[in-house]
């Protein structure tokens, strides 16, 4: 009937502690915003934070045993906000039950993991969404509209100057310790580059063949809150040189460290009618969270300030710019793709193709070689 406003859609939270996770940070306030959604249910590890989350949320509903929230007939949509190491299980298991689900970067601890998650998913028949931020950041969409319409001609090179901190320096917060263990799916290369290349490819087209430098200059590390001495076996810095489909050269300098926040970032394209140039609006801001300074040089040397304008801005407006209006862009999309009856953008397929490309910059860097870019 004209007018009639759908049911909205019920969300379950698995990882919603409401003490410094990052679903608290950014999928919590997102959802709290977003009218196409309710969250019915909770699970964290312990009654008490499953407890306090359902307080901050209004959620009916709360488990300290995911399986039990992923069943429950109150639940549409299923949300995977743990460590990467936890991720399949949960993912695993709601795509078993019919259940649509939303996925945090990376999907699951590894290629293997996210090949079997996104082959259960296309079984499943359901949406599916990972969570790439920079895909719903107005100024990455932007410049993306001004790249596609030939604003600077054909791209010949993009360069990139990106911060990885808090991964890759002397000393690490304790509660990613956890993350010096390649095998647990989360540092430098897979959540850094990972957002960084994605919002690339988001922008650009995809690599098609990549070589690159990954080292680890600290063997051990230290536990900021403890002064503990841990053993770290992940990369910390690299340095990548890839070539796009049309023939356009990629470089990437991601600089790891062990501040609090970034030290920003740097974005150039050059094309053959002109370049586009960004840096970051907000301090201590990734590439794929922080607006952006735009500025267009055209061939004859005319230079441009562009504004993003307001019509790429789809998050509530209550929500400040940033990660958590770019996770709601993530689950207005989600919606959607639900009421549509369509994939969603991006879905797991573009989650395994960012994992692929990890594991060819990976091969890249171990035997100095180029590398093509597969989904084998």
């Amino acid at each position: 009937m004209p007018g009639l406003v759908p049911d909205p859609i019920r969300v379950g939270i698995v990882g919603a502690n409401p003490a410094g996770s990052w679903a608290a940070a950014t999928h919590l306030p997102a959802l709290a915003q977003l009218r196409e959604f309710m969250i019915t249910a909770v699970a964290t590890t312990r009654a008490e934070s499953a407890a306090a989350a359902a307080a901050a949320t209004g959620a009916r509903l709360a488990f300290t045993n995911s399986d039990e929230l992923v069943a429950h007939t109150e639940v549409d949509l299923v949300v995977a906000a743990v460590k990467s190491s936890g991720q399949a299980e949960i993912v695993r298991a709601a795509l078993a039950a019919g259940k649509h689900v939303v996925c945090e970067w990376p999907l699951g601890a590894g290629t293997a993991e996210a090949a079997e998650l996104t082959a259960a998913a296309q079984t499943a028949g359901v949406v599916n969404t990972v969570v790439l931020q920079g895909y719903y950041s107005p100024s990455v969409n932007y410049v993306k509209d001004l790249l596609a319409a030939g604003r600077i001609g054909r791209i010949a090179s993009i360069t990139i100057i990106a911060a990885g901190d808090p991964f890759g320096g002397s000393s690490i917060p304790q509660n990613l310790a956890w993350t010096t263990d390649p095998t647990k799916g989360s540092g430098l290369l897979t959540i850094m580059a990972g957002h960084v290349l994605a919002t690339v490819e988001h922008l650009a087209g995809g690599l098609v063949e990549v070589s690159a430098e990954l080292t680890n200059l600290h063997e051990t590390i230290t536990v900021l809150e403890t002064g503990q001495r841990i053993a770290n076996s992940q990369a910390g810095q690299l340095a990548l040189a890839g070539r796009l489909a049309d023939g356009g050269l990629v470089a990437l300098t991601l600089h790891g460290g062990h501040d609090d926040q970034p030290d920003g970032f740097y974005l150039h394209i050059r094309g053959s009618e002109g370049t586009i140039t960004v840096t970051p609006v907000q301090t201590g801001m990734y590439l794929h969270w922080a607006d952006w300074n735009i500025r267009l040089r055209t061939v004859d040397g005319h230079i441009s300030r562009l504004a993003v304008p307001d019509v790429y801005r789809t998050a509530p407006a209550t929500l400040p710019p940033g990660p958590t209006a770019h996770v709601a862009g993530i689950y207005r999309e989600t919606a959607s793709a639900i009421t549509e009856g369509r994939a969603a953008q991006p879905d797991f397929a573009i989650g395994l193709r960012q994992h692929h490309l990890l594991d060819a910059i990976e091969y890249a860097s171990a035997t100095g070689s180029r590398r093509a870019i597969t989904l084998e």
